[in-house]
This record gives C-alpha cells, sequence and structure tokens, in this order.
C-alpha cells in the first residue's frame, strides 16, 4: 500500500500493514523503542508512551486500532473516523484518542502525521530537536 494511498482496510491482511508502517515510522523517531506492558505493543520515548497499538491480531474483546495524543485540529479529524473516540482510563481528556483500523481511515501520511505530533508532544526537547534537525 503507498502512503499516499487512503489506508482503507478492507481485510486483516490491510490493517496490518497501517499498523506495521506506523510502527515502522514510530521506531525510527529519535530515541523511540517498542515495550509490550500488558501483552500490547506501544512505542515509547523517553520511558514515555507516544503510540498505542495493541495487540497484532484481533478478538472477540479486541477491535484493532492505535491511539495517539494530539492537540491539533488533528485531534477533531481523528474522531471524525468512524468508531475513532476518545482513549479510555482518562486518556481522552489529555487529548488522546483511539482510532480503530477496521475504519476508513485518511491517507497513509495524515496518520503518520498524527504520530509524528504525538511524538512531538510526549518526547523530550532534545529529542524534538533532534527531528527538526534532519
Amino acid at each position: 500500500m503507498s502512503s499516499a494511498g487512503r489506508a482503507n482496510v478492507e481485510n486483516m491482511s490491510d490493517w496490518h500493514d497501517v499498523r506495521e508502517e506506523l510502527r515502522v515510522f514510530a521506531l525510527g523517531l529519535p530515541e523511540a523503542h517498542e515495550d509490550h506492558p500488558w501483552g500490547e505493543t506501544v512505542i515509547k520515548v523517553n520511558k514515555k508512551i507516544f503510540l498505542f497499538l495493541g495487540i497484532d491480531e484481533q478478538t472477540e474483546k479486541w477491535d484493532p486500532g492505535f491511539g495517539v495524543k494530539l492537540h491539533s485540529e488533528a485531534h477533531g479529524h481523528a474522531l471524525t473516523v468512524e468508531g475513532a473516540a476518545p482513549s479510555g482510563y482518562g486518556l481522552g481528556k489529555a487529548g488522546w484518542v483511539h482510532v480503530p483500523f477496521l475504519s476508513e481511515l485518511p491517507e497513509t501520511d495524515v496518520l503518520i502525521d498524527w504520530v509524528e505530533e504525538s511524538f512531538r508532544l510526549i518526547a523530550p526537547k532534545r529529542a524534538v530537536k533532534e527531528l527538526d534537525l534532519r
């Protein structure tokens, strides 16, 4: 799937592809690393999560999706995705949004922009400065 195309996921492999693109992009950001608390995949910077990816398969109790922290107009845009909602456990009050992969999503480059915004909101200034210098 090209990053210019819509991230419209119609089958299991499609959402896995989009999830993997977001994971790979996030891991390429300064000081980013993958962790697996609660058996889920998250991407952290400086011990703080900036991207929730959940588990890598759909189950009866879990629909695949991702979570990012957004404060710009992207926050409102993310909430327009069918099934998107403020994240649970009180995180939604701080700008976190859960976006389901099994909905019609914006273009992949928009999703990547959301991941980058989340990183910029969470990362220490030195990591953001390193990103800006790239």
